[in-house]
């Protein structure tokens, strides 16, 4: 069933990319209430109420879902087990199923072999004797990551052409947590694909976007990525495919390696809109914030046709300081976050450069 004109859309996370699901649901008539610890968040700028409390405050959770027709969220780290409690008295979009394949490296990992699209190699690591066997298997080489709650190349560590042996003390350094290895993989650009199921099981699609990292952190995006007709289709394939596998509703992100043959492997996903999608607000006519509320709504999804060639970049710290000369640019579209304070590796906002086709 669609959402009325002026039903209240509940979004779990106010950050900037739930402030921009709040900024996207205002323009399709409906309003907002964002659950968030942090007061006067970004997200909470533009709805209409917040409430301020702990993602599994279980009264705060009552009240989301007393005052919401339908529940999502901005970010794949919100606890399963609060999804699972609102999805008990208000439909939750996207289900909790793809929290827990999200939010577990190795859980994600054997759920993308196991419906046919592969990724680099992994093994489990849970202590230095595994890390060592581990790293013998793939040659001494290798990221270990943290299973979950990683996110902009925090909880990582990289191992090339090294020894198997004399890691003493590389788990107790990553904090005894849960662990994988992920093989090194030699690839030649890094895309990612936006796209969206509706309610009754549609699927659209945006063209994939190449991005540049540094740091960890996402720094630019480009479409058209430099791939060819048949990988751009493949990622689609993939992206479709797991959104199927899952019985997804609403936008998610999904990255990959290129390879020189142009095969892809299937670096990780991300329930919800993502930063590699923000170039969709300048190029196309339905951005990937108004297609999940569309999505989770039950809306019909609109176009993912592009219609400009775009670079997005984002505002990191610092970056702020080019505002002057941003804004005088033309063919430019800035979006700030509101952020209070500018700190190093933070994310101030984004801008996309609309590159007009001759």
């Amino acid at each position: 069933m669609n959402l009325a004109p002026g039903s209240t859309i509940g979004i779990i996370g106010g950050g900037q990319l739930g402030r921009m699901l709040a900024m996207a649901a205002a323009r399709l008539g409906y309003r907002t209430v964002v659950l968030e610890p942090e007061a006067d968040c970004p997200a909470a700028q533009v709805a209409n109420r917040q409430i301020v409390a702990a993602y599994d405050d279980q009264a705060a959770l009552a009240e989301l879902a007393s005052a919401s027709a339908v529940v999502t969220y901005e970010f794949e780290n919100v606890p399963v087990a609060a999804a699972q409690t609102l999805a008990a008295r208000v439909p939750v979009y996207p289900p909790a199923r793809a929290l827990e394949v999200a939010q577990d490296r190795v859980t994600e990992k054997s759920f993308l072999n196991g419906i046919g699209i592969p990724t680099a190699e992994f093994c489990p690591i849970d202590n230095d004797d595994q890390l060592t066997v581990a790293l013998k298997k793939f040659n001494g080489s290798g990221v270990l990551k943290t299973r979950r709650l990683g996110y902009d190349g925090k909880g990582q560590r990289v191992f090339r052409n090294m020894e198997t042996g004399g890691f003493a003390g590389a788990c107790e350094a990553m904090g005894n947590v849960p662990l994988i290895l992920e093989s090194l993989v030699a690839f030649e650009r890094e895309i990612s694909v936006i796209a969206a199921r509706g309610r009754d099981g549609s699927i659209a699609a945006y063209d994939p976007a190449e991005n540049v990292h540094r740091e960890g952190i996402l720094r630019i995006s480009t479409v058209p990525a430099g791939i060819g007709k048949q990988t751009t289709a493949a990622a689609k394939e993939a992206a479709a495919k797991i959104l199927s596998a899952l019985d997804y509703v609403g936008v998610i992100g999904v990255e990959f390696f290129v390879l020189a043959d142009g095969s892809l492997l299937a670096n990780e996903l991300a329930p919800r809109v993502h930063n590699s999608g923000h170039w969709t607000e300048a190029a196309c006519t339905v951005s990937q914030f108004e297609q999940h509320i569309r999505a989770v709504a039950g809306l019909p999804l609109g176009s993912a046709a592009r219609h400009f060639d775009c670079v997005m970049e984002n505002l990191i710290g610092d970056d702020m300081l080019k505002l002057p000369a941003l804004l005088a640019e033309s063919d430019l579209m800035l979006h700030l976050y509101g952020k209070a304070e500018s700190r190093p590796g933070r994310k101030m906002g984004h801008f996309t450069r609309v590159l007009r086709r001759s």
